[in-house]
């Protein structure tokens, strides 16, 4: 009977271990310092988990608990993704994890494979599974010449002033408006101003969303050889100009300003001020809109594929559309290094699993049993014959 241990019990924390919990014999714990949270998670999970109060910022009492799991997964703010991930490298752990870390995972590679962890990064919705389809995309190619990633998180219904609504924590969406973005252009590494190069496209069920650039590519700029890559975040139209005059008005730094004697850091204060405006109600409707393309040749015929996601908050189960395309995804990959399906030692990053055999398909087939679809698309070129 395996014991797990999740770490988080926030939005996507609470829906994970209640997705773990509802397999045969696990034993699940969830961990986190907020016993609101915590109480939520019981309540998701239909009082089958274990509550641990917990502040998953100290990372000696997150190893003395995951020491007695056979399986562990993270899912905690970014601050605190790398020092947890790197605490399970070193124990040899077993380990899945959606914290949107800054740092760079792969290189706690060795210290995994010296002490026998396993260890999957990245495991959410983008990154996660856009890293997944990237991947499978180029495999599927003879020569990949270009991947293009477009995701957003938005409420169903657009309400003014903002349009918007977040469905994680407010340091990583704030975080989005101002990290620079990383593209490859000609095969080499390009680095854009986040919120640049808008656009407007129209999708099936949403209508126009505008797209900007956000340093979403991550690992796939290492592990994937392809010209052209992007990653592009997706609001609806005029989101992206409010959040300019929210940089430009230095209402994203970090530098403490002095305030009538008082020092305080800008960001802190405007995610204080917008996150009770952008949490969604118990019950509030949002969307996930995503689209992966692929581009290239299969046996020298010009091909395109194409993945696209339009997924909704779950009435049944209360569980908003965020919290269900990133959760299912990480369960998914849980239970697989769980099972020894992912067995080999090290840290991985979710494309790293595409060659692994029946990964992928057991991944879609387990996202389409909880209602989480791709639909693919193929579109083919025929070449003129030579000398017409």
């Amino acid at each position: 009977m395996p014991n797990v241990v999740v770490l988080g019990a926030g939005m996507v924390g609470s829906v994970i271990a209640a997705d773990l919990s509802a397999s045969k014999g696990f034993r699940v714990v969830v961990a986190d310092r907020s016993t609101q949270s915590l109480a939520r998670a019981h309540a998701r999970s239909g009082g089958r988990v274990t509550t641990v109060e917990l502040d998953c910022a100290d990372a000696g009492a997150v190893a003395r608990l995951a020491a007695k799991a056979d399986l562990v997964v993270g899912a905690l703010p970014s601050t605190f993704g790398y020092r947890t991930l790197e605490a399970m490298a070193k124990a040899g752990a077993r380990y899945c994890d959606i914290s949107f870390m800054p740092e760079d995972f792969l290189d706690l590679g060795k210290l995994a494979k010296k002490s026998g962890a396993v260890c999957v990064a990245d495991m959410g919705v983008a990154p996660g599974m856009s890293n997944i389809l990237a991947a499978h995309g180029v495999d599927r190619l003879t020569k990949a010449e270009r991947v293009d990633i477009m995701v957003g998180g938005i409420p169903r219904l657009r309400r003014w002033p903002f349009g918007y609504k977040a469905g994680f924590a407010p340091g990583d969406v704030l975080e989005e408006y101002v990290r620079p973005a990383r593209v490859v252009e000609a095969g080499k590494v390009v680095i854009k101003e986040a919120l640049s190069e808008p656009e407007l496209l129209d999708f099936d069920h949403v209508g126009t969303l505008e797209v900007f650039n956000t340093d979403g590519l991550r690992s796939l700029i290492a592990t994937l050889k392809v010209p052209f890559m992007r990653e592009r975040t997706m609001r609806y139209p005029g989101h992206i100009e409010l959040m300019r005059v929210f940089r430009e008005t230095g209402l994203f730094s970090l530098q403490p300003v002095d305030v009538g004697g008082v020092s305080v850091r800008p960001r802190d204060l405007l995610a204080k001020l917008l996150f009770p405006k952008w949490t969604y109600e118990d019950g509030e409707e949002d969307l996930t809109v995503m689209r992966v393309i692929v581009e290239g040749t299969l046996d020298r015929v010009p091909t395109r594929l194409t993945w696209d996601l339009f997924d909704h908050f779950h009435a049944e189960t209360g569980f908003s559309s965020m919290s269900r395309t990133t959760a299912f995804p990480c369960t998914s990959v849980a239970r697989m290094i769980l099972d020894g399906t992912i067995h080999a030692p090290g840290v991985y990053a979710p494309e790293n699993l595409v060659t692994m055999p029946g990964v992928f398909d057991r991944i879609i087939k387990d996202l389409r049993v909880r209602g989480v679809e791709f639909r693919s698309n193929v579109e083919t070129q025929a070449r003129a014959k030579r000398g017409r």
